[in-house]
């Protein structure tokens, strides 16, 4: 069973009559959503996570603070706050490959990921990717990660959050922080995807 259950345009159409439905009984307004929208665009989400990561790729020393104290670090640059509380980074290299999870429910690192997509959540991806990573990596997401490699899978809790430090493409040597952010992805830093390609 795919872990990508629902498509794009599904969740789509369910988000919207959650909001209508919302709207319509008083439980929220229209300005309320769209400040809610507002902040995981732009005050927590992915494009945090990916600044950290571009910031680790620069900065040696960053990079063994935040492998270090993912929480103290990402504090440095004024990213934290509820469900970032005690957060582990782990690093992907030539010879592992991270992956994370949560078996019990879908504790996820606010802060640096924004919301957990839905696929995270569904008990088909968090039951399959412990008991066969390389296949619910390749099947459901694309990434074949080579046998030579190994595959670590992370288990977040309410207690430790982690995140995956994916790792930088080669031929970016040149680009600045920034254009190194546009380059990674929420799936990279979640282990399932991979990082763009500059």
């Amino acid at each position: 069973m795919s872990a990508k259950i629902r498509t794009q345009e599904e969740i789509a159409a369910r988000v919207k009559a959650l909001e209508a439905l919302m709207i319509e009984k008083g439980i929220m307004t229209t300005e309320a959503v769209d400040r809610l929208a507002e902040i995981y665009e732009n005050e927590v989400g992915p494009q945090l996570g990916a600044s950290v990561v571009a910031k680790a790729w620069t900065d040696p020393d960053f990079k063994a603070r935040l492998l270090e104290n993912a929480t103290t670090a990402c504090a440095e640059l004024g990213i934290g706050g509820l469900q970032g509380e005690d957060m582990v980074v782990v690093e992907n290299t030539a010879d592992i490959h991270n992956v994370i999870t949560c078996t019990l429910c879908s504790c996820y690192p606010w802060p640096v990921l924004g919301l957990p997509p839905n696929w995270y959540k569904e008990p088909a991806y968090r039951a399959r990717i412990v008991r066969e990573p390389r296949a619910v990596l390749r099947e459901d997401f694309g990434v074949d990660v080579p046998d030579s490699v190994e595959v670590r899978v992370w288990d977040s809790s309410s207690e430790m959050r982690y995140w995956v430090l994916p790792r930088r493409p080669a031929g970016s040597e040149d680009l600045d922080e920034k254009a190194l952010a546009a380059l990674v992805t929420r799936d990279s830093m979640i282990g399932t995807g991979v990082v763009a390609a500059p």
